[in-house]
């Protein structure tokens, strides 16, 4: 009998777990990587083979599905045999934090890898960052470099070995290593990582190189150069913590939060701060700071090292271009000290980046240690390429959807080259030739080029989708469901009416979408630079309302007045949350994506609903100018009165989603876009919709904002082909 197995069954040592489980039960026959699939042949029983191999499987390894194929061939012995090219399809594991059993190689003094920083077995290690092709052989990863030696090939062939068959294994004798420069490049003597490590105390801004990429960082006692250094005045920084113990000096993760704090996969996870000066300026304004704990035996072993407890952890890349991977582009950044590696990075993958809404997993990035991950999905073959900002590519072969690693924010070139490899990467893994390519609806993003040119090469079909559409559509496709009501909240994107969306309730499926009410177009002084000068979108309201503004002379007044009925205009909750950040002076300055709306959280979360506005409702628009009216003739402390305009603001929109909702039959409602990450406005929706007795839905696997655009215009492309 042969046996097809797909899954995660490639890079995880499930063949050794084959052989071993076959020897066990004296069974004759061979296995082999095959592509996208690996076959095993066995001489016995199928049923009691696959039990003891599913009781035996690596942490890594994942079954899912076996296809069984008659074979009446003999054999003798049990082999694994050299892999075949095969057929297609992600069997890519992802990039796994370094296991316990390696940890203690790293610090045995007697062990051949003490204190080796590659050191790594079939459980855990670099994986898709280092990954050319399939089948996962070493001649397929930028181990080819490094032939392993004897030592290591007696591992590779012993069966009860943990590294019976890894792939990419090696040692100090035979496989890669790290160096240290100075700021011009130049080599520095001594242990590198220990070396750099002292340098980092003495505080020293450094890079290193990991698995996807490079960081920048520093010890937290000189935040306040590094930001004057990197130019980053109010941004928050990621901060690695050498382990457990010490992240809770600084911050208060939920039981949800240490999951996934202490999950193989390693993800930037945003915790709620212990409040005190120093978390303060980790994360200005913000209650919450993003902590990851270390994940390579380079972590480890710096930690190891260093006298401070954590370390800010920030990709290192020029202002909106890529994370750097090469020594020169390094370098370029200015630096005190690199300490870098010689094994080539296939995939750059950036760290994945999340928060907790209770139990329920919301991704800012999707990236490493979740990059390869699929949907399930309709049939078809399609690839959509996301929206502006927070890009990732969405390829879908075989009833599955995968998405790329996170790419970046599309306004420069770089990002765009970057979206075009990695899409193409997942086009060849998977063996995908698209029947339909999609793209946003806005005629002036960057990607829309390149979608254009994927149609034309494989004689696709191009679809335009409208952005909040696609973002209802990822939602309805993490949730397994097929229709719902939504509620679609984030800054901006492209209506069907030419004008910037972006407060919308939609009642949504993969066919079709109507647009069932809107928050109140609001303009936009300026276009662009009232994003960045909220007090301009707070004018704006005052105008509305016939109010004094406190912010502009008269003189600016004047100009802004005539600019008003030729203003582009915004229905955008994103907007209306930064005009409420700026009334109560939380922020009146964009220098970073959301910091207003962002920074108002702190504010949402020390109230209560303690004003009872009303939201009046017009043609389906829901006047935001009218409520903020109500709101500047309020008195009351500022976190309440915040809070209870947008719950007000939110109670209204859930009210039209389920009056629509009753009338159609769908008793559905869910939130998605950027300002769902927001936990206070998560919160109420949740309340309100489960109060009228209605299903609320939220993100879990795709993200919530634009890096789950890709995923939602893939669903809709799927569909079209139907």
């Amino acid at each position: 009998m042969k046996l097809v197995v797909r899954g995660i069954v490639q890079g995880v040592g499930f063949r050794p777990a084959v052989y071993r489980s076959a020897v066990k039960l004296g069974l004759n026959g061979y296995v082999q990587n095959n592509g996208s699939n690996v076959v095993i042949a066995i001489d016995g029983d199928p049923d009691s083979f696959l039990a003891t191999l599913r009781s035996e499987l690596p942490p890594l390894a994942k079954i899912d599905s076996v296809e069984f194929v008659e074979d009446h061939a003999s054999y003798d012995g049990f082999k694994i045999i050299e892999s075949s090219q095969g057929g297609k399809g992600a069997s890519i594991p992802n990039d796994t934090a370094i296991c316990t059993s390696c940890q203690h190689d790293l610090f045995d003094p007697t062990n051949r890898r003490y204190l080796y920083p590659f050191t790594n077995c079939t459980d855990c290690g670099a994986r898709f960052s280092i990954i050319a092709d399939l089948p996962y052989d070493r001649i397929n990863t930028s181990m080819i470099a490094y032939p392993p030696d004897d030592f290591c090939l007696g591992e590779y062939g012993s069966p009860l070995d943990r590294r019976f068959h890894h792939q990419t294994i090696s040692c100090p004798q035979c496989g890669p290593n790290y160096y240290l420069l100075d700021h011009e490049g130049k080599a520095l003597a001594g242990d590198p990582i220990k070396e750099f490590a002292r340098r980092l105390d003495d505080g020293a801004i450094g890079v290193v190189k990991g698995w996807g990429g490079m960081h920048i960082c520093a010890n937290l006692d000189s935040l306040t150069h590094l930001r004057s250094w990197y130019r980053r005045s109010e941004k928050p920084f990621a901060v690695m913590m050498k382990d457990l113990p010490a992240l809770k000096n600084y911050c208060e993760p939920t039981i949800y939060e240490e999951q996934e704090i202490t999950s193989p996969n390693r993800p930037i996870v945003l915790v709620q701060k212990k409040k005190n000066q120093l978390t303060e300026e980790i994360s200005p304004g913000l209650d919450t700071i993003g902590v990851f704990l270390p994940y390579s035996a380079m972590h480890h072993l710096l930690f190891h090292y260093l006298a401070h407890d954590a370390l800010v952890m920030t990709s290192a890349n020029a202002p909106g271009e890529p994370m750097v991977l090469k020594d020169e582009d390094a370098l370029a950044l200015g630096a005190d000290v690199y300490l870098l590696h010689n094994r080539e990075i296939i995939n750059r993958c950036d760290d994945s980046v999340l928060r907790m809404f209770g139990e329920h997993p919301q991704y800012i990035r999707k990236s490493r240690g979740h990059i390869p991950s699929y949907l399930e999905c309709m049939d078809g073959q399609a690839v959509a390429l996301g929206g502006q900002e927070n890009l990732c590519g969405a390829i879908a072969k075989d009833g599955r959807l995968y998405t790329t690693q996170y790419i970046g924010d599309g306004e420069r070139p770089g990002v765009i080259r970057f979206l075009e490899h990695a899409t193409r990467y997942f086009l060849k893994i998977l063996g995908a030739t698209p029947q339909i390519i999609a793209m946003d609806l806005h005629p002036a993003y960057s990607n829309r080029p390149l979608a254009k040119a994927l149609a034309t090469e494989f004689n696709a079909e191009l679809l335009e989708v409208q952005h909040h559409w696609a973002h209802a559509a990822s939602l309805l496709l993490d949730n397994s469901l097929t229709e719902a009501m939504v509620l679609t909240l984030d800054g901006t994107g492209y209506g069907l009416d030419g004008q910037a969306w972006g407060g919308e309730v939609l009642r949504a499926d993969f066919t079709s979408f109507e647009r069932i009410a809107h928050l109140e177009p609001l303009p936009l002084l300026g276009g662009e630079k009232a994003v960045y000068d909220p007090r301009r979108l707070v004018f704006a309201l005052d105008e509305m309302i016939d109010r004094k503004n406190p912010y502009f002379s008269e003189k600016e007044a004047a100009i802004f007045r005539k600019l008003l009925p030729t203003s582009a205009t915004s229905t955008g909750a994103g907007r209306v949350l930064d005009a409420l950040s700026c009334y109560f002076d939380v922020c009146q300055k964009r220098t970073y994506d959301g910091e207003p709306a962002m920074k108002l959280e702190r504010l949402l979360a020390a109230g209560k609903h303690n004003h009872k506005f009303k939201v009046m409702i017009k043609n389906n628009t829901l006047l935001t100018s009218e409520l903020y009216r109500e709101l500047v003739a309020t008195q009351g402390k500022p976190a309440d009165l915040a809070y209870s305009f947008v719950y007000a603001l939110l109670e209204a929109m859930v009210a039209t989603a389920a009056e629509a909702g009753e009338r159609q039959g769908i008793k559905t409602i869910g939130l998605t876009g950027g300002v769902s990450y927001n936990g206070p406005v998560s919160a109420i929706v949740k309340e309100l919709v489960e109060a009228r007795g209605f299903r609320f839905v939220c993100h879990n696997r795709v993200p919530n904002g634009d890096g789950g655009i890709s995923s939602g215009q893939c669903a809709i492309a799927l569909q079209k082909l139907v």
